[in-house]
């Protein structure tokens, strides 16, 4: 258990200096969301490009892993929002965004520099998959229950074209693309343009931390309690115990991606949670449940790591 708290209090540490540097206003908050943009922008897609373009194209798009990955984050999603919408009588936007609470991790701000610890290079390639179902997947479903709730009959189709011309203009996307069509063509990139990018994706896991913990000052606990302990019991047990029982069903599946799949679902939700909330209303439940899901993660996330430590189908961790 030592060497899992070994591997998650640093992660956690960094996130506790960016929250005292914004707090004490060593670094004002505005300054913190430039750094976020930076990630969001340049240094995760950096990070995904220099993942695919080292490796062959039939190593990066395991399909055992997108399956196991995508059903249980679906499976996930859809016990958040029929809960939400059925049992609870909420509104489609705040099942909606339930399920995505609970389905969609923060796999570049804290999910990829805890598994880059443990798998070393194998981290970036379970990241860009786990994007591939995050942005792909997860969001564009958000979005179209959220969106679709406010408009009637034909607008609907306008709803799913608006969503799929903005994710074609997200960074990750467009980075994903760029990633898997040198891998296909084989093209080397010029050692100068391959130091860019490589210097770019090594800052993104110590400046995501960073901005976590600084994006975490301001956020309150509140809003309705039950919503929220909802939300952040999906997100920090039913995700990865779903991911890890589907996992079973591929056992030719390399173990080191098995370990990524499910410290991956270990994540809180992502940053930008709070800011769907807001388009829809819930801002307050989504704050609150971002905020309690990332302090209570770092349990979570240390006995996780401590029972696949010990489970006889995953091995010990590297």
């Amino acid at each position: 258990m030592l060497d899992i708290l070994a591997i998650t209090t640093p992660i956690f540490l960094l996130i506790a200096i960016g929250y005292i540097a914004v707090y004490r206003n060593i670094v004002p908050q505005p300054v913190v969301r430039g750094m976020g943009a930076f990630v969001i922008n340049f240094a995760l897609p950096c990070l995904l490009i220099r993942a695919l373009i080292v490796r062959d194209i039939t190593e990066v798009l395991n399909t055992d892993y997108l399956a196991v990955y995508c059903a249980g984050s679906l499976i996930v999603f859809a016990l958040g929002y029929f809960f939400a919408r059925v049992i609870a009588k909420k509104s489609q936007q705040n099942a909606a965004l339930q399920g995505m609470g609970m389905s969609a991790s923060n796999s570049g701000f804290v999910g990829y520099p805890i598994v880059v610890q443990l798998l070393g290079p194998t981290a970036a390639v379970a990241l860009a998959l786990c994007f591939i179902i995050e942005n792909l997947v997860i969001t564009p479903l958000t979005l179209i229950l959220g969106d679709s709730a406010q408009t009637e009959g034909a607008n609907r189709w306008h709803i799913w074209r608006k969503t799929f011309v903005r994710l074609g203009r997200n960074p990750i996307i467009v980075a994903l693309l760029i990633g898997l069509s040198i891998s296909v063509s084989g093209i080397t990139l010029p050692g100068p343009i391959f130091s860019v990018v490589d210097m770019l994706a090594s800052a993104s896991g110590p400046v995501a931390l960073f901005v976590i913990g600084g994006g975490l000052v301001g956020l309150k606990l509140r809003g309705l309690r039950f919503d929220m302990a909802r939300i952040v019991f999906g997100k920090l047990v039913l995700h990865p115990l779903i991911i890890f029982l589907l996992l079973g069903l591929v056992p030719d599946l390399d173990p080191l991606m098995k370990i990524a799949a499910v410290t991956f679902a270990c994540a809180p939700m992502f940053s930008v949670y709070a800011i769907y909330g807001q388009r829809y209303g819930h801002e307050g439940m989504s704050a609150a449940a971002l905020m309690a899901a990332t302090l209570l993660s770092f349990i979570t996330i240390s006995i996780s790591l401590w029972m696949l430590d010990s489970s006889a189908a995953f091995g010990p961790l590297p």
